[in-house]
């Protein structure tokens, strides 16, 4: 998962993420726990997304909404755990290494 892009949307920030999956596993739920840094290294906001459908040996934009937070705030992401995974199969385990 790579953090590509920020822009400016409304009155907050649309985040670009670019989801590289190299394995055979259709993910039907991926849940992230995400953590967003702001420039100073300050912990600015905690929350949750899914970036499901994730389709096998695919490279995938997805695109998520940070509502009232300026783009110019924003130093990095940190992947904190994974809340959820699961294919067609059923749950996944260890998503997290993956």
């Amino acid at each position: 998962m790579e953090l590509n892009k920020l822009e400016p949307q409304g009155n907050g920030c649309r985040a670009y993420v670019i989801v590289q999956n190299d394995s055979t596993t259709q993910f039907q739920t991926v849940k992230l726990d995400l953590v967003l840094f702001q420039q100073d290294g300050v912990i600015g906001r905690r929350f949750a997304i899914d970036l499901a459908p994730i389709k096998p040996q695919k490279r995938t934009v997805k695109l998520f909404d940070l509502d009232g937070l300026a783009c110019d705030r924003i130093g990095s992401l940190l992947i904190n755990d994974v809340v959820e995974c699961k294919s067609a199969e059923g749950p996944l385990d260890d998503c997290l290494a993956g």
